[in-house]
């Protein structure tokens, strides 16, 4: 059987695939002139996949109670928990029983029957290494919203911090960023007054608590004018930054890349994923006008949490502009805002649905 680098999402299998330097034509998704793997005489991809399938087990080896909406076959967990394929699940089917023939013929089962992560609902095994313990992401919502703001026990930071150092990414010196800011005429705001709000009067926001500063920038000037949601008329300031340091943030877009063949342990990888995406979530999401700024608590906790691990700031995608992601970083004096440049906003377009 022979796939290629165009049927997988994965990083680490599409880097190997790469990395084997044959082309040839797909037999699976019909490719052609791509970096192929031919399972007659590659093995490299069966080693890895080994190593992931050992975490699962067949559903009448599962204990009693264990929940039926976790019991998924193979080619459902490797297309949706995992995400590392770029074909229906079907043909996904036929590429991991292809690349891994040797343990389909000795434990089919593993393959064609349905399989859960025994791992998912052990009490101890949670407390210990899923970030919630073995709470949701809700419960912990709620609890800091209404019960304990400041001690909550509902996070393992241990595990959390484990999580930040393998998403973290190195901004180099000089690196470009936006801030836009809406102002009351065409004379905008000087370079000075672009900056971070200081300290004391800065309203909450996403990844800081009411009067601690933070600097929110944008990858492009566009992503920036569309995060300020700026009116019809509105004349709006944007101001170019520059890294004056190298730093290291935490990179929260990237939590659905993240390979189960990268060296994370697969099992506490498996029971932090949707942790992982519910935080991504929320600290992406924008405030509605009606909603209270009581739903910037959750986020505020986990940014001040990486903060104090002395990270310069976490990267988050942008829900404004599809593509664009930004930067929320706790130290402004950070970068240097060097121009300012005035829009006249004369357009708005707006999408919506019928509810």
């Amino acid at each position: 059987m022979i796939c290629c680098e165009k049927c997988f999402k994965d990083i680490e299998i599409k880097a190997i695939l790469k990395s084997l330097n044959q082309v040839g034509i797909c037999e699976l998704c019909g490719k052609v002139n791509v970096n192929i793997y031919n399972t007659d005489t590659n093995n490299e991809l069966a080693e890895m996949f080994d190593d992931l399938l050992n975490i699962y087990t067949i559903r009448e080896n599962l204990p009693d109670g264990y929940p039926r909406e976790n019991v998924n076959l193979l080619k459902d967990e490797l297309c949706r928990r995992w995400n590392i394929f770029n074909i229906d699940k079907d043909l996904a089917y036929r590429a991991i029983t292809g690349i891994c023939s040797e343990k389909y013929h000795e434990h089919p089962e593993i393959f064609d029957t349905p399989i859960g992560i025994l791992e998912l609902h052990q009490t101890d095994y949670l407390e210990e290494h899923s970030i919630m313990k073995t709470f949701e992401w809700e419960n912990f919502v709620e609890g800091i919203k209404t019960n304990n703001r400041f001690h909550t026990d509902y996070i393992n930071k241990e595990v959390l911090y484990s999580f930040c150092n393998y998403i973290k990414k190195i901004y180099k010196t000089g690196a470009i960023f936006y801030r836009a800011r809406i102002c009351s005429d065409e004379t905008g705001f000087t370079i000075n007054e672009m900056g971070a709000p200081p300290v004391g009067d800065a309203t909450g926001g996403r990844a800081n608590p009411i009067g601690i500063s933070c600097l929110y920038l944008a990858d492009t000037d566009i992503t920036a004018l569309n995060e300020i949601r700026a009116g019809i008329y509105d004349y709006v300031a944007i101001g170019k930054f520059v890294l004056k340091q190298d730093i290291e943030v935490v990179n929260l877009t990237i939590v659905d890349q993240i390979s189960p063949f990268g060296g994370i342990d697969n099992t506490v990888h498996a029971v932090n994923k949707k942790h992982l995406q519910k935080i991504s979530a929320d600290i992406a999401k924008p405030l509605r006008r009606h909603d209270s700024p009581l739903d910037y608590l959750p986020t505020q906790y986990i940014s001040d949490y990486i903060k104090s691990r002395e990270f310069a700031g976490i990267e988050y995608k942008s829900t404004m502009n599809q593509g664009g992601y930004n930067l929320a970083i706790f130290e402004g004096k950070l970068f240097e805002c060097t121009t300012v440049d005035v829009y006249d906003i004369r357009e708005l377009k707006y999408e919506y649905d019928k509810l």
